[in-house]
């Protein structure tokens, strides 16, 4: 019989692919850059941040697809498509989006923003004075760093840079017309350019491809160019590592670092107005097929304007700013292991201030008490104060070891300059382990005090990044407990020296035991469901794609329990499906900050557990990540993180609910609007320091059933 569910569970009809699943996430983002309610330079940001997701989608996701089709890899997923079959609804389902992309562009942002006296200008539409003024500069500071590159049995096509900015010429010379060259513009260049002198509170800006492609004549003296077109190709950008055969990673990660930018092309993008001869031409040159090429009626790269948010003077046209609340004593008043002595402190940022645990790394640093300071660092800002402190700690003859994950996407060059950094002031610098990617986000301090050596520490969802921390939202707790220092002193001592995995009391670690912990808590709620106890399950993840779990989280829904899941992207579980998933609802929130925590509650019979985690739901934290879970068990805190998850869950602005096909329908909107990030914004404006670590949500609520529904305090438009 259980192998009959089993089979029936098992069934590609039942899980939504992942790739697919991503890019509704990416147009759940881009409807941000529709929403009126939202400020018109922050939806301007929301189009910049669609084309960045797509950008690494497809250097991670499609190069990946693309070298298992070349591979003959055809084993398909839980979802049952084969590389081959992915691919080609991706470029489908990219498609629509990408016209969506240049539809919102052109018919509902261009407009609003000439409305507010922003302006991005072709050549043809600048007045004379910036036409001189323009010409004056692509002669002084453009013209001198360009070259043009002829492509010919001479001079073979040139080594273009990922995602470079290029202008393909075609030049009157052959009887077929179709003479090329090439002009890469240089990055250092600024991909916007502003005109300087225009009347106050008036923005005029135009391309620097434009710029280039209105004077390129001027670099192919004694031959017509018959036309310019824009173009830009996407490479493959992921590291391929055999961390046991190098004797140093490190150096391996640097040179294969100089190798991304030069990897195989996945992706051509030319503007609308390129020739298919020229187009035909660059996909043969990049070994790419019609499906690779992406036509676009507008800015090749959106990601290019971001730098106007920042430079735009208009505060009515952005988010309100806000100030994160404090939630500890200063240092003046009270040092903060004092306060972590008095009772755990939890954290949920943006809200709270991420000033917190920078004071407490450096409060460690200082203190002559502080014997040792270990922490994983997995992304941080490139002017980190965290390493500045570690830094400092070392100096001052402290014991201090950093585990730096050289691997994290994209951050691994930071990572190297930041590991030399902290290598050359004394700190033991150790990469993790062999094959495994180091995620879990850990802080120990080793303090002697009156009455002996205590461990203090935090643990967090997010990273270890001021900058993120403010975007990011994510929870964090610092505590002196014990028992759960105690598990995170073995794990460092794991991935620091040479043992087995250790077995820990309350945290759940992965590679080992962090899956099996899931689906026993999965396991335990059918049982209590069967046995007539209250049973219920509320996931809070980035993404949902490990085919066990969701098999679990299927059986728990026919056994009757109750499951809320809030996954923020990918999710491949399907609910709704009769006699399947009846008693699970998917929702996804997309707004000012990106939902980044992760939080898994288990009623229990009535005696609800909670835990925050660095792990989502997937195979790759399960089995290939250093993660950790852990649980919240001062009843106050316990309490604050539940109505958190009540508040996320009576969102009605910007969840949307996701059906049994891969759709995503906004909810319904009722007499009172609930903004969960709107909310919480208020609460940190109100906040006022309190004379304990404890916070509570400042709304009314009202009970529905055996949870408190924060939906009778009325929210206008996000803050």
């Amino acid at each position: 019989m259980e192998q009959e569910t089993s089979s029936v569970l098992s069934e590609p009809s039942l899980y939504n692919n992942r790739e697919l699943s991503l890019l509704e996430f990416n147009q759940r983002v881009l409807e941000e850059a529709q929403d009126l309610s939202t400020p018109l330079l922050e939806r301007l940001k929301f189009l910049c941040i669609v084309a960045s997701n797509l950008d690494e989608f497809f250097e991670v996701r499609v190069a990946g697809l693309k070298q298992q089709r070349q591979s003959n890899i055809s084993a398909p997923g839980p979802d049952g498509m084969s590389p081959g079959e992915q691919l080609a609804a991706i470029s489908s389902r990219v498609r629509r989006m990408v016209d969506d992309q240049y539809r919102i562009w052109k018919q509902e942002l261009v407009p609003a923003l000439e409305e507010n006296s922003i302006f991005f200008l072709g050549c043809d539409e600048l007045t004379n004075e910036e036409k001189q003024y323009y010409t004056k500069y692509f002669e002084k500071s453009v013209y001198p760093v360009l070259t043009p590159l002829a492509v010919d049995p001479v001079h073979p096509f040139p080594q273009l840079l990922n995602k470079s900015l290029n202008v393909a010429v075609e030049l009157e010379g052959s009887a077929i017309g179709t003479n090329l060259a090439v002009v890469q513009v240089p990055r250092i260049l600024p991909r916007l350019l502003p005109y300087r002198a225009g009347e106050k509170g008036m923005y005029r800006y135009i391309f620097i491809g434009n710029l280039i492609q209105a004077h390129v004549g001027s670099l192919f003296h004694g031959v017509r160019v018959k036309g310019a077109y824009q173009f830009r190709v996407t490479r493959n950008s992921d590291l391929y590592l055999d961390e046991e055969e190098t004797d140093n990673l490190l150096k391996t990660i640097e040179l294969e670092l100089r190798k991304r930018s030069r990897g195989d092309a996945v992706r051509l993008e030319v503007q609308q107005d390129c020739p298919p001869h020229i187009a035909d031409q660059l996909l043969q040159t990049f070994d790419l097929s019609g499906d690779d090429l992406y036509q676009v009626d507008g800015p090749i790269n959106f990601l290019r304007l971001m730098p106007v948010i920042s430079e735009v003077d208009r505060p009515d046209l952005k988010f309100r700013p806000f100030v994160p609340a404090i939630v500890t004593a200063s240092h003046d008043e009270e040092d903060i292991f004092s306060q972590i002595r008095r009772r755990p402190i939890l954290l949920h940022h943006p809200y709270d201030s991420f000033q917190t645990v920078l004071d407490f790394i450096e409060q460690a640093a200082e203190d002559p008490n502080v014997l040792a300071i270990k922490q994983t660092l997995y992304r941080t800002s490139g002017d980190s104060p965290i390493m500045t402190s570690l830094v400092e700690a070392a100096q001052s003859g402290k014991q201090v070891t950093a585990v730096i994950e050289l691997k994290a996407r994209f951050n691994e060059a930071a990572n190297i300059k930041w590991a030399r950094t902290l290598q050359d002031a004394g700190v033991h610098v150790v990469y993790g382990i062999a094959g495994l990617m180091t995620r879990a986000k850990v802080a120990l301090v080793v303090r002697r005090e009156e009455d002996g050596i205590r461990r203090y520490l935090h643990l967090g969802t997010g990273n270890y990044n001021p900058s993120t921390a403010r975007l990011y939202e994510d929870f964090g707790l610092l505590t002196c407990d014990p028992e759960i220092t105690n598990d995170s002193a073995e794990l460092f001592n794991w991935l620091t020296g040479v043992s087995v995995f250790p077995e820990l009391k309350k945290m759940k670690a992965a590679p080992k035991a962090l899956h099996q912990f899931v689906l026993e808590m999965i396991e335990r709620e059918v049982n209590n469901a069967k046995s007539g106890r209250p049973a219920a399950i509320f996931g809070k993840v980035n993404a949902l794609v490990d085919e066990e779990v969701i098999k679990a989280l299927y059986l728990a829904s026919q056994a009757g329990v109750k499951i809320n899941l809030l996954v923020r992207g990918v999710c491949c579980l399907r609910p709704g499906v009769p006699g399947v998933s009846d008693n699970v609802s998917v929702r996804s929130i997309v707004g000012r900050f990106l939902e980044h925590s992760r939080v898994y509650r288990f009623e229990n019979a009535g005696n609800p557990e909670i835990y925050l985690a660095s792990a989502d739901w997937t195979a790759r934290n399960f089995f290939r990540r250093v993660e950790i879970c852990f649980p919240v068990e001062d009843t106050a805190l316990r309490e604050r993180v539940d109505q958190c998850l009540d508040t996320y869950w009576q969102d009605n602005v910007k969840a949307r609910e996701q059906g049994t096909e891969l759709t995503y329908v906004r909810q319904t909107l009722e007499a009172d609007r609930v903004d969960a990030q709107a909310l919480f914004l208020e609460q940190a404006r109100k906040w006022k320091k309190p004379d304990v670590n404890v916070r509570s949500l400042v709304v009314k609520t009202k009970t529905n059933g055996s949870k408190a529904m924060p939906h009778e305090q009325k929210v206008g438009q996000q803050a």
